[in-house]
């Protein structure tokens, strides 16, 4: 009877001595990676968009769809960004429609990517340049979208037929 436990005990000591054991050959890798930046872009509906038709006198509205920002930059301890707008006059058949008489809203904005604060610009008139959303506090990359309201004030001199302008975003 004694046999057993004896056994039973050596069989457990020779097993932990092969398991611990030191091993017979081995091999490190060195690993290596690197972070690299990427861009800062902005996307918008390249268009036409068509913000409906109105009176001499009257006003047309809408949204021209989704604009995006994507900041691939990284950044430690904060990236940080500033998207604008403004607009050309608005071209039509006979004469112009300012760019005065247009005005941008941009509405919320969200956060898709990122750690930091998503502010909307006020808005107003697109004849200067606009901040249209801003990205402060966060840490690396990041990416936003929103979209924006244009409203224009149709003149009560305007001339009959199609008007067009071009709305530029941009991002620094």
């Amino acid at each position: 009877m004694r046999l057993r436990p004896l056994a039973l005990v050596s069989g457990i000591a020779l097993g932990a001595a092969v398991l611990t054991g030191p091993a017979a050959d081995a091999a490190d890798t060195t690993v290596t990676f690197t972070v690299t930046s990427g861009a800062l872009t902005i996307t918008a509906p390249a268009g036409p968009v068509s913000l409906g038709s109105a009176a001499a006198g009257g006003t047309v509205s809408g949204p021209i769809g989704a604009v995006t920002v994507t900041d691939a930059r990284g950044g430690v301890p904060t990236s940080a960004w500033t998207a604008r707008v403004s607009s050309t006059a608005f071209a039509g058949p006979s004469d112009t429609v300012p760019a005065s008489a247009a005005t941008y809203t941009p509405g919320p904005g969200t956060l898709i990517v990122g750690d930091g604060m998503l502010s909307p610009g006020p808005g107003g008139t697109l004849d200067v340049q606009r901040v249209a959303m801003t990205y402060t506090g966060g840490t690396g990359n990041s990416q936003a979208t929103w979209n924006p309201t244009i409203s224009v004030n149709i003149p009560l001199s305007a001339g009959l037929g199609t008007y067009s302008g071009t709305v530029t975003h941009s991002v620094a």
